[in-house]
């Protein structure tokens, strides 16, 4: 036969915990199963191993390949063309004629055509028909052979019973996957780089750490792993490279920082008063104590609040909507280039799991087939009742958090009483119960949302994945970030007083200040940039080289031994959610884009190691963009701009020092005292004296002018940062178009050139209008002569 497309797999061991009824129907459906592929056209060849393991090699002879081609509208050649240059810094450096280390000549870089859908009865009118062997990619011939396997049936129509997809649920078959092109591995010999098989190419030129300063080949990652694989790299080299400038104007803002540290007044204030600032007892058996004793920590303080975190705060939320702009047009360009600007979903078939567990059978309104049906207000009604679930893990969630506060309370308590340093103690101890509750959940929510989507009956995978997404995006938002919004706006705010103190289950509540948010933003983004999954991988590769051992074992076996590939959702959601620290919580961490950089510069090689060394080849797939995540990035970046208002103006000393400036000193003499005020006589002096707390409050406990006066400012920013900001984001928007100018020009030539191509005497007017408005529009699909549809 043919070199191999797509290879299915099955095991045949004698199970106790399997009846032999059920194992005796997996074998007639997978023979069923074979012999429909077959009867599809489809090229069979068995390989048996230890009379265990069988392999089942597919190959896709042409005829098969020319209909589906045109079936699944696949992109045709009409000319070759220059390859463009997408990397700005690449233009830049050239126009200074400053070499440019980034870039890299790899070898065998596809060819860039202009493209139209394909059509059999224009054959003749594509560049390179008559070479039937290398006519369609390896990419193309695989998503043929899984739309083939994903048509067919196997068992009893009514029953839906179709598709490998189930079947492999079902345990009929253990794995279904094309073959990688090879081994990864270099030659022990010298061999010239254009004889490199392109899993060698990637892996030399990509996937290796000593690449990490390199441009990624993503023509090279399209033509192996699909347009939806590129993306997310071509997405994650984006945003790494947009780290850039984030990260430095942030250690600039911290360096500055540490620079002007020491003309911080209210800081040296603290530090020298000594005995002079005798403050209120942190709790009821606790004894008064000096402001100077935290002069380390006001020292500190000052790195993660001062008028350069105000600067980058205002900086990060332009950086974020003007990332998220230019990534549209860079997105634009490369769908164009990949051929997926015009690209549809089809009409999905239904997920294999909605059809084995749909009631009842309808007919589709579009395709006009019966097909599984769920009514859709029984739906609704799912859903609803879903997000029920979801509104009580979310309280779960926040009973976590009350029980970290707790925690930390009654640490600070014991603390104190043995003098120890009880606040450090507290503040590390809760940080890392809090870090393990948000793991844990992590995991059992995952777990939790998935049973969720499937009993919601999702009709097709586009709509299931997008539930699935959003169902867990918002709880691991929550999940990551109650944390950090505790602290910012609801730690110290109901403080109360002296001898009217806020209680919490009887114990009184937290004071705030800014740098303790900075150290709960920063666990988790240094938990990122340690989460390093190596551990698993070398378990996975052990097997591997087990399996390697002895006999030199064929690339099909290798292939089965690899790590099945489960798609782009974790990695995703990772990159998403430090995303989202970099831009709502920028004000409290200035480094966070900087280790945020590190890590990205480290996952992109981690990632690429994975799909070109450890994973089986995924099924190539088309998209033209990046999906739900580009919305919910979107939503973060528009947050971010509320939260960084807020921060700024309710816990940074950013606007108290402002008023302190302008009404008394500019240089904030008398600052910290100022802020302090004194104990109610009612308060018990006999045991404390005449204690301080720090609140614009006077000596009745009433709130103060001051207070009132501050309180406007505060929503007076607010109100005029976010209109600002916002009014700045929609000029931004307006000035930067979705599709760049150049690219619009080579639209309309790759419309008229597959006009001028598929156009002939009887129906050129026709293809004219059509091709006017998309060149690749499909016509509906028709069912296989040879293939059972549903």
């Amino acid at each position: 036969m043919s070199d191999t497309d797509f290879v299915l797999v099955w095991e045949v061991k004698s199970r106790r915990n399997r009846s032999e009824k059920r194992k005796a129907q997996l074998a007639r459906w997978r023979d069923k199963f074979i012999q429909n592929i077959q009867s599809a056209g489809l090229l069979l060849e068995k390989v048996h191993v230890k009379k265990t393991v069988h392999y089942l090699k597919l190959s896709a002879p042409w005829d098969v390949l020319v209909y589906y081609a045109e079936e699944l509208c696949l992109r045709a050649p009409l000319q070759a063309q220059p390859h463009p240059d997408f990397n700005t810094s690449a233009q830049i450096l050239q126009k200074l004629y400053v070499p440019n280390i980034m870039a890299d000549s790899v070898p065998n870089r596809p060819v860039d055509y202009y493209t139209c859908a394909f059509r059999k009865s224009k054959m003749e009118k594509f560049l390179g028909s008559e070479d039937h062997e290398n006519y369609f990619t390896n990419t193309q011939r695989h998503r043929i052979v899984y739309e083939i396997l994903a048509r067919t049936v196997y068992g009893k129509r009514k029953r839906a019973e179709v598709g490998v997809a189930r079947l492999l649920n079902e345990g009929a078959f253990k794995a279904a996957f094309p073959l990688h092109e090879g081994p990864f591995e270099l030659p022990g010999f010298d061999l010239p780089p254009d004889q490199l098989n392109k899993r060698q190419v990637l892996y030399h030129y990509w996937a290796r750490w000593s690449k990490w300063y390199k441009y990624q080949p993503l023509d090279h990652i399209r033509e192996y792993f699909g347009e939806k694989i590129a993306l997310y790299f071509a997405w994650l080299g984006f945003y790494t490279a947009w780290l850039l400038p984030a990260a430095i104007v942030g250690t600039f803002v911290f360096v500055s920082g540490i620079m002007t540290m020491s003309s911080n007044t209210p800081a040296k204030e603290i530090c020298e008063s000594g005995g002079r600032y005798l403050m209120c007892p942190l709790c009821e058996t606790c004894k008064p104590w000096n402001m100077s004793d935290i002069c380390p920590m006001a020292q500190v303080g000052y790195l993660f609040d001062h008028p350069g975190t105000v600067f980058f705060s205002i900086f990060m939320s332009f950086w974020a909507v003007t990332f998220l702009e230019y990534w549209k047009r860079k997105n634009a360009t490369l769908a164009h280039h990949w051929d997926c600007m015009d690209f549809h979903e089809e009409e999905e078939p239904p997920r294999p799991e909605f059809a084995a567990m749909a009631p009842a059978m309808e007919e589709n309104p579009v395709t006009g087939v019966k097909e599984p049906y769920f009514p859709e207000k029984a739906r609704i009604s799912r859903m609803l009742t879903g997000s029920m679930v979801i509104v009580i893990m979310l309280c779960v969630v926040m009973i976590f958090l009350v029980t970290v506060i707790i925690y930390r309370s009654i640490v600070s308590v014991m603390m104190y009483e043995t003098g120890s340093s009880a606040g450090n103690i507290a503040n590390i101890s809760s940080s890392m119960v809090n870090l393990a509750l948000i793991l844990l959940m992590g995991q059992v929510y995952t777990a939790l949302a998935e049973q969720l989507t499937k009993w919601e009956m999702h009709r097709t995978q586009t709509q299931y994945e997008d539930a699935f997404t959003f169902k867990v995006f918002i709880f691991q938002f929550v999940n990551f970030y109650s944390s950090p919004f505790y602290v910012a706006f609801f730690k110290g705010r109901f403080v109360g007083y002296p001898g009217h103190y806020g209680t919490l289950f009887g114990m009184r509540n937290e004071d705030s200040c800014l740098h303790i948010l900075s150290c709960c933003v920063c666990y988790p983004c240094m938990l990122i940039c340690s989460k390093v999954k190596a551990w698993r991988q070398k378990k996975a590769l052990s097997s591997v080289k087990k399996a390697q051992s002895g006999l030199e074992p064929q690339r099909w076996e290798q292939d089965y031994e690899l790590i099945e590939c489960e798609g782009l959702f974790d990695e995703y959601l990772e990159i998403v959610l430090q995303f989202g620290f970099i831009t709502i919580f920028v004000a409290a961490f200035p480094l966070a884009p900087l280790f945020a950089l590190l890590n990205n510069w480290a996952e992109v090689r981690l990632d690429a190691h994975k799909f070109v060394c450890e994973y089986r080849r995924p099924v190539a797939e088309r998209a033209q963009n990046i999906g739900v995540w580009f919305i919910i990035l979107e939503a973060l970046s528009h947050v971010s701009v509320l939260v960084n208002a807020f921060l700024i103006a309710f816990t940074s000393d950013f606007l108290p020092r402002l008023l302190y400036q302008y009404k008394f000193d500019n240089d904030l003499h008398g600052y910290v005292n100022f802020t302090l005020a004194y104990a109610p006589p009612s308060y018990n002096y006999s045991s404390h004296g005449m204690c301080r707390y720090k609140a614009f409050r006077d000596d009745n406990g009433n709130y103060t002018l001051v207070y009132w006066e501050l309180l406007a400012v505060r929503l007076g920013f607010i109100i005029a940062f976010e209109h600002v900001v916002f009014f700045v984001l929609r000029v931004i928007d307006w000035m930067v178009p979705d599709v760049p100018e150049s690219l619009e020009l080579k639209i309309k030539r790759e419309r008229y050139l597959a006009k001028q191509a598929l156009a002939d005497n009887q129906e050129a007017l026709l293809v004219s209008g059509r091709m006017a408005h998309s060149p690749g529009q499909c016509t509906q699909r028709r069912p296989h002569p040879l293939l059972p549809s549903l």
